[in-house]
């Protein structure tokens, strides 16, 4: 942990104990689904791409405080393969708000030591866009605090066909060489995804109420545990991150075994 937890947790709600939590086990890799940001601004008779940019502060805040608690690895669901489906001024807003909020905040991580990494199709990203996560990648690659993890244009069946096409043409190769066939393991598929070298999530936290994974990390989140909040992700804060971390470790993680 990289400073102590009343200065994380400054103002604790009433019933909520930050000292509650066990710094020894804060989770390696947390994955969040941020969903809700379009229920957000209808509720308050908003665009929806008003309720993007109104969740913009609780990146922010996630980010901070999952990197201040020593979390290795924080992975944000950003933008799926199946997005795309939306409304045109939508997409559009989204990706210029992406690009903007990217540039704007990577000076910012790379003080704070963070690694920007993204995971996903990129090339199918407005020029802009693209730009600007290469160049935040650029600029924090070497860091060796938290790595910030940004699936944009992500998509967990795409990653897994990708992942099973590279072993394939790793057999035509052989079978090309002359070589004997080979028998894949799990970590050389693993090799294939996008999350290549890093841990699985330990916690999945999905926000507004909704219980299903959108497409989202389905090989890596075999064994994570997954805390639902029907906060919207407008309105998730270092508070609500502490429940969902505190519900964590009130878990007894047995990955299929007996105790």
């Amino acid at each position: 942990m990289n400073k102590p937890l009343d200065i994380i947790f400054p103002n604790p709600p009433s019933g909520l104990a930050p000292e509650a939590l066990d710094a020894a086990r804060i989770p390696e890799h947390i994955a969040v689904i941020m969903d809700g940001n379009g229920r957000w601004a209808k509720k308050r008779a908003l665009n929806r791409l008003k309720g993007h940019k109104a969740g913009i502060e609780a990146v922010r805040e996630t980010i901070r405080c999952a990197s201040d608690l020593g979390v290795r690895y924080l992975t944000i669901y950003s933008f799926s393969t199946e997005n795309w489906k939306r409304p045109q001024e939508e997409v559009v807003g989204l990706m210029d708000l992406f690009a903007k909020t990217m540039l704007a905040e990577v000076d910012g991580l790379h003080e704070e030591h963070v690694r920007v990494k993204t995971i996903g199709d990129l090339s199918l990203l407005p020029e802009e866009t693209r730009e600007a996560f290469e160049e935040a990648w650029e600029k924090t690659k070497n860091n060796t605090g938290m790595t910030l993890v940004v699936a944009v244009n992500y998509g967990s069946r795409q990653e897994i066909l990708r992942a099973v096409n590279r072993c394939a043409e790793e057999v035509a190769a052989r079978t090309a060489d002359g070589l004997a066939p080979k028998e894949f393991s799990a970590e050389d598929f693993e090799r294939g995804l996008y999350t290549a070298g890093m841990p699985d999530p330990d916690l999945v936290i999905r926000t507004s109420g909704e219980v299903r994974l959108s497409n989202f990390l389905l090989w890596q989140v075999a064994y994570s545990e997954f805390v639902v909040t029907d906060v919207l992700w407008p309105d998730f804060d270092r508070y609500e991150l502490l429940r969902c971390l505190l519900e964590f470790q009130g878990r007894d993680r047995r990955f299929g075994a007996v105790k």
